[in-house]
Order: C-alpha cells, then structure tokens, then sequence
C-alpha cells in the first residue's frame, strides 16, 4: 500500500455524510475508493471514518475507538444497503505465519493482526445490530498490483 497522506475533496458533496471539507485519505488505496465513493451511482451517501465501533484490545485489555474506513449506502437489486468497508493489505487479514526466531517485526505483525481482529470482530456484531454490512477491501478487491 502506498502511503500518502491528504485531503479529499469531493466533487459531489451532497451525497458525503459528515463534514465534506474535512475528508482525510492515509493511502492511495483509500484515495482510490473514496473517488470510486464519490462518482459512482449506485453510492447514495458515503463517509469516512464518521462511525466509532468501541472494542476491547486483546494487547492492553482496555476498551478502545475503532473508526473503519468508509460508510456507505448503496443501491442494490436487494434494494438500500449500508456497509462499513475497512481496507487493509491482504497480508493483515491473515494471521502470521510462526516463525522460528521470535523478531521484533514477527511480534509487530502478531499484534497488529489480534488487534485488527478484534476491531473486525467488534465491527461485525456493531453492524448485525444495525443491519448493516461489513467487508474487508485489500488490494485484491480494489484491483491494484
């Protein structure tokens, strides 16, 4: 993923739920979905990082804010959906291999998968109240190399 930083401006603010001066992007990734967001049709209304789903860390065992990616709601032949769409690089949503030498990095990539589980999991159950959807986007699904 590459990491850019900036700010979105939408060129249909009306369908941005929030403040549309105040869209702030962390990836070329989220860059491109928020574009994909904010000109494609079936998008009624979409924002980013406006929902805060509260989960537990399995690291500290303190409550934290976990604020996924993008809200949307979407036109379907189902009929008005809404998501709440999270993007990370497929290597996240896996758990790490085990390694023989326990290295700093290994350890880095142990936490941030248990961490990002439990905001996934936290997201799910916060979204089956709501009847909402949630989804994973990697890179996969966004069609980058």
């Amino acid at each position: 993923m590459k990491t850019i930083k900036g700010r979105y401006i939408p060129h249909n603010p009306h369908k941005y739920r929030g403040d549309p001066t105040n869209i702030q992007y962390r990836s070329s990734w989220e860059l491109k979905y928020f574009k994909w967001c904010d000109y494609t049709d079936i998008v009624l209304q979409w924002s980013s990082e406006e929902h805060v789903i509260p989960y537990r860390s399995p690291i500290d065992g303190k409550m934290h804010r976990y604020f996924p990616d993008v809200y949307l709601k979407i036109k379907t032949n189902k009929g008005i959906e809404e998501w709440i769409v999270e993007i990370k690089p497929s290597a996240q949503t896996k758990e790490p291999r085990i390694q023989k030498r326990m290295t700093r990095k290994y350890i880095n990539e142990v936490k941030t998968y248990a961490v990002n589980r439990y905001k996934w999991d936290a997201a799910l159950e916060w979204c089956k109240d709501r009847k909402y959807k949630f989804i994973i986007l990697t890179e996969n699904e966004l069609g980058i190399k």
